[in-house]
Protein backbone atom coordinates (compact mmCIF):
# COMPACT_ATOMS: atom_id res chain seq x y z
CA UNK A 1 0.00 0.00 0.00
CA UNK A 2 1.46 3.59 -0.90
CA UNK A 3 2.22 5.45 2.25
CA UNK A 4 -0.23 8.65 2.75
CA UNK A 5 1.61 11.59 1.51
CA UNK A 6 1.58 14.85 4.25
CA UNK A 7 0.00 18.00 2.25
CA UNK A 8 2.56 20.16 1.05
CA UNK A 9 1.65 23.99 1.07
CA UNK A 10 1.74 25.80 -2.13
CA UNK A 11 2.89 29.29 -2.25
CA UNK A 12 -0.44 29.97 -3.71
CA UNK A 13 -2.27 28.78 -0.29
CA UNK A 14 -0.20 31.31 1.75
CA UNK A 15 -0.42 34.59 -0.17
CA UNK A 16 -4.17 33.74 0.49
CA UNK A 17 -4.23 33.34 4.00
CA UNK A 18 -1.82 36.87 3.46
CA UNK A 19 -5.17 38.30 2.05
CA UNK A 20 -6.75 38.05 5.56
CA UNK A 21 -3.95 40.06 6.93
CA UNK A 22 -5.37 43.80 7.19
CA UNK A 23 -2.77 46.72 7.34
CA UNK A 24 -4.79 48.83 10.51
CA UNK A 25 -4.49 52.34 9.51
CA UNK A 26 -5.30 51.82 5.31
CA UNK A 27 -7.47 49.00 5.86
CA UNK A 28 -6.05 47.38 2.94
CA UNK A 29 -4.46 43.77 3.02
CA UNK A 30 -0.91 43.18 2.92
CA UNK A 31 -0.82 41.59 -0.02
CA UNK A 32 -3.16 44.49 -2.29
CA UNK A 33 -0.57 47.22 -0.75
CA UNK A 34 2.07 45.43 -2.40
CA UNK A 35 4.09 45.04 0.88
CA UNK A 36 4.52 40.72 0.55
CA UNK A 37 7.20 40.77 -2.08
CA UNK A 38 7.95 36.58 -2.19
CA UNK A 39 6.78 32.94 -0.58
CA UNK A 40 8.61 30.63 -0.10
CA UNK A 41 7.65 27.03 1.42
CA UNK A 42 10.02 24.21 1.46
CA UNK A 43 9.05 20.27 1.53
CA UNK A 44 9.48 20.77 5.28
CA UNK A 45 6.71 23.20 5.53
CA UNK A 46 9.28 26.27 6.76
CA UNK A 47 7.84 29.09 5.04
CA UNK A 48 9.60 32.65 4.39
CA UNK A 49 7.83 35.80 4.01
CA UNK A 50 9.91 38.42 1.93
CA UNK A 51 8.23 41.97 2.75
CA UNK A 52 8.23 45.52 3.34
CA UNK A 53 6.58 48.01 4.77
CA UNK A 54 5.67 51.30 3.41
CA UNK A 55 8.13 53.35 5.54
CA UNK A 56 11.21 52.63 7.82
CA UNK A 57 10.21 52.22 11.53
CA UNK A 58 6.05 51.82 11.56
CA UNK A 59 4.79 51.78 14.45
CA UNK A 60 2.86 48.59 13.47
CA UNK A 61 5.85 46.11 12.86
CA UNK A 62 5.29 43.95 15.67
CA UNK A 63 1.77 43.78 14.86
CA UNK A 64 1.64 43.19 11.45
CA UNK A 65 4.67 40.58 12.17
CA UNK A 66 2.19 38.55 14.44
CA UNK A 67 -0.86 39.12 12.34
CA UNK A 68 1.39 37.72 9.24
CA UNK A 69 3.08 34.40 11.90
CA UNK A 70 -0.52 33.47 12.78
CA UNK A 71 -2.40 33.96 9.14
CA UNK A 72 0.67 31.80 7.40
CA UNK A 73 1.30 29.34 10.49
CA UNK A 74 -2.77 28.52 9.74
CA UNK A 75 -2.37 26.90 6.02
CA UNK A 76 -2.59 23.38 6.54
CA UNK A 77 0.91 22.12 6.24
CA UNK A 78 2.62 24.99 7.25
CA UNK A 79 5.30 24.87 10.76
CA UNK A 80 7.16 27.95 10.99
CA UNK A 81 7.07 31.28 9.72
CA UNK A 82 10.05 33.40 9.17
CA UNK A 83 9.74 36.84 8.28
CA UNK A 84 12.64 38.78 6.04
CA UNK A 85 11.86 42.62 6.05
CA UNK A 86 13.98 44.53 3.15
CA UNK A 87 14.00 47.81 2.00
CA UNK A 88 15.19 46.79 -1.48
CA UNK A 89 13.39 47.71 -4.01
CA UNK A 90 11.59 50.56 -1.97
CA UNK A 91 8.00 50.28 -1.65
CA UNK A 92 5.61 52.97 -3.86
CA UNK A 93 1.85 53.06 -4.47
CA UNK A 94 3.01 51.66 -7.90
CA UNK A 95 3.18 47.94 -6.03
CA UNK A 96 -0.27 48.58 -4.68
CA UNK A 97 -3.10 46.68 -7.02
CA UNK A 98 -5.66 48.34 -8.84
CA UNK A 99 -8.26 47.13 -5.98
CA UNK A 100 -6.19 48.94 -2.96
CA UNK A 101 -5.83 52.13 -5.29
CA UNK A 102 -9.67 52.31 -5.85
CA UNK A 103 -10.49 51.27 -2.17
CA UNK A 104 -8.44 54.22 -0.90
CA UNK A 105 -9.54 57.12 -3.38
CA UNK A 106 -6.20 56.73 -5.62
CA UNK A 107 -6.70 56.76 -9.45
CA UNK A 108 -6.45 53.42 -10.98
Amino acid sequence: MAEERQHTPTEDSVMGALERVIDPELGIDLVNLGLIYDVRVDDDGHCTVTMTLTTMGCPLTDFLNDAIAEAVTSVDGVNDCKIELVWEPAWSIDRMSRFAKIALGLHA
